[in-house]
């Protein structure tokens, strides 16, 4: 009879932190990482204590729910540095770690920041790093990256695109893939014309709603 009454109780501890998980996931990509534990409990449908036995404090959330997603950085990486084209290579990595951010707050802050409370988000970071490096340094030596381009650089223009991305998430939510294309461009020592547009700009009407949408959210 132990056996019985013990496997319903694993199976709803299991379901329980599959919830906190997914339910912390989503409120992180939306809100980034000052979200608590009590308000993902609410929302998980859980109680408070429920979280804390799963999870003691917030940083063991986050590790468990972030490691995941360095590691698709990560492979972002690795797949960038094994292209053939020195130029694809950088910008293959450079969009689509641009595209996770972008869709992931949480996920952005704890690439664009530093934390040691997170042993393994840390550890995640520095395995990055390396790779990102030798992608920046094959695109320099081929000479279609001007040489004065820097890790620092890349840090800082990936803060930049991903405020822009925020900015006008209400309203265009890829238009801050034209700032990506102008970027993309100015990198390059010697360009013959400007590349063509991923998507339109934002209109008269875009750019008024994108203003009341920003201040709104800044007087939460």
């Amino acid at each position: 009879m132990a056996t019985t009454t013990e496997r319903p109780l694993r199976r709803d501890a299991e379901r329980n932190r599959q919830r906190i998980l997914e339910t912390a996931g989503a409120l992180f990509a939306e809100r980034g990482l000052g979200v608590s534990l009590d308000e993902i409990a609410r929302h998980a449908g859980v109680g408070v204590g429920t979280v804390y036995r799963r999870f003691p404090d917030k940083e063991q959330l986050i590790d468990a729910l972030f490691e995941d997603r360095l590691a698709e950085i990560l492979a972002t990486a690795n797949a960038s540095l094994e292209m053939s084209d020195p130029w694809d290579a950088l910008a293959h990595f450079i969009e689509r770690s641009m595209e996770l951010q972008v869709a992931d707050r949480a996920l952005k802050e704890l690439l664009l920041s530093t934390t040691t409370a997170h042993a393994r988000i840390e550890q995640g970071r520095r395995q990055i790093q390396p790779v990102v490096v030798a992608v920046l340094d094959r695109a320099r030596r081929a000479g279609v990256v001007r040489e004065d381009f820097d890790l620092s650089d890349l840090l800082l223009l990936q803060h930049a695109i991903g405020e822009a991305a925020e900015y006008t998430h209400e309203v265009a939510p890829e238009v801050w893939r034209r700032i990506l294309c102008i970027t993309m461009d100015g990198l390059r020592p010697d360009r013959r014309r400007p590349s063509p547009m991923p998507v339109p700009p934002l209109d008269e009407e875009q750019v008024d709603c994108t203003m009341r949408e920003w201040g709104r959210r800044r007087r939460r």
